[in-house]
């Protein structure tokens, strides 16, 4: 036992002695300054609208409750004989159907139940915790969450809301250049 705890710690100093996995603390403090810029991405209205507390999605940059009764459902998808995708299609709609027309996206819907990922008013540590919670997050590692961030279309309408509605206000590159350097640094949180 003792010549293998020696061994796992003579292969620890080697992996940080050629620069392993170790964060420095100028990495950690790049690290917490990105947080801020995924923070606003986050708490914008086309990301926390329906990333909410209850099961009644938000609209508008208000946050005003969904109209006609609207509720997450059992799998996010809406109630049975209302889910989501009776009005938002797979897209936004033309502009000539109107400034509020539904907003569209491939699998419109909200966060399951189980992982609703609700950030409302988080303080910063808070939600930088909740973001990197698998149990939380839905089981997503930070490369899952890179992935989700970068390539996932419901994610990426948030920068082309159509109609009326303001894009996130932070430029998708910058956000995910900032949410990789984050996550890089094994995602530290801002201190209280």
């Amino acid at each position: 036992m003792r010549a293998s705890a020696i061994a796992l710690s003579v292969a620890a100093l080697a992996l940080s002695a050629c620069g392993g996995s170790k964060i420095t603390p100028e990495q950690t403090e790049k690290a917490v300054a990105a947080f801020a810029t995924v923070q606003k991405v986050f708490q914008h209205p086309r990301c926390q609208n329906c990333h909410i507390p209850g099961d009644q999605p938000l609209q508008f940059d208000a946050g005003l409750p969904h109209a006609m009764g609207v509720v997450r459902g059992p799998e996010g998808k809406g109630a049975a004989g209302l889910p989501c995708s009776t009005c938002h299609g797979e897209a936004n709609l033309p502009a000539s159907y109107g400034p509020n027309a539904p907003p569209g996206a491939p699998h419109w819907q909200l966060p399951p139940p189980q992982h609703k990922m609700a950030w409302i008013g988080l303080p910063a540590p808070k939600l930088c915790e909740m973001i990197k919670d698998k149990q939380s997050n839905g089981g997503r590692d930070f490369a899952a969450l890179i992935k989700h961030v970068s390539e996932d279309k419901l994610v990426l309408w948030g920068w082309e809301p159509g109609g009326e509605r303001k894009p996130v206000s932070v430029p998708h590159p910058e956000f995910v250049a900032a949410f990789k350097t984050w996550a890089a640094a094994d995602g530290p949180c801002p201190k209280g």
